[in-house]
């Protein structure tokens, strides 16, 4: 028997225990809720809440007019925090699959205000200061956003913005520790420059393998310092 306050959160995590223990596998169908109510010594509307809490946490699928299902046994660990606890480079691959496509759809969908937001982004990349590595990877970074904004994609959007906090801190790390911008504090202007001029002119092939051919660099470099011991090799915060 729970006690009796608060009773949603209890009964919520007796449930949870009893499905993460295997007392009711995947697929099976739980008991009504006359019967988990008379189990847990609860009400029928303190069951009902808690079985609205498992089924949005992922362990439950209500299905009309045959009862309450487990669909998994564990609660499945939220996008953002996977992607912070992934590995860079393995990150990046996913943001080339991702960006590369863009690019392709940027040059067949731009729209004259994404020219202009892509021209300020080139610029603003260009004016980042020579000593502060941070400002130059988010004017990067803000520049490659335009890029995705540009094919006018709002899943692709959402998808590159959780990509940024996990890549962000590790790429001002490349920067600083391979000192790229050393000898030329633009480092990268060309193929950037040739990425916008392709979108501007339309030309959906050139941009995909301008962009390909410059996040694969970088993704070698990640790959190379991921391999060493280095602050490369984990990016939690």
């Amino acid at each position: 028997m729970l006690r009796p306050s608060p009773l949603v959160d209890q009964a919520t995590q007796h449930l949870r225990e009893q499905i993460a223990a295997g007392q009711w596998p995947v697929g099976t169908r739980l008991p009504g809720e006359t019967t988990l109510a008379a189990t847990l010594g609860v009400g029928r509307s303190t069951v009902r809440e808690a079985l609205r809490a498992l089924a949005g946490a992922g362990l439950l699928q209500s299905r009309q007019g045959a009862g309450v299902f487990v669909i998994a046994t564990e609660v499945a660990e939220e996008w953002p925090t996977r992607l912070r606890r992934a590995a860079v480079a393995d990150v990046y691959e996913v943001r080339m699959l991702v960006e590369v496509q863009a690019a392709r759809l940027a040059a067949e969908r731009r729209t004259a205000a994404d020219l202009d937001a892509l021209r300020a982004a080139l610029a603003a990349r260009r004016a980042a200061a020579p000593g502060d590595d941070a400002a130059f990877v988010d004017a990067d970074i803000a520049l490659h956003a335009a890029v995705v904004a540009a094919a006018r994609n709002p899943v692709l959007t959402d998808l590159f913005g959780e990509f940024v906090p996990a890549l962000r801190q590790g790429l001002i790390d490349l920067v600083d520790l391979l000192a790229l911008r050393s000898h030329d504090p633009n480092t990268g202007d060309a193929s950037h420059a040739g990425l916008v001029e392709a979108i501007e002119k339309g030309d959906g092939v050139a941009a995909s393998v301008i962009l390909q051919e410059e996040l694969a660099a970088t993704l070698g470099a990640l790959k190379e310092m991921s391999a060493a011991p280095s602050r490369l090799s984990s990016h939690d915060g």
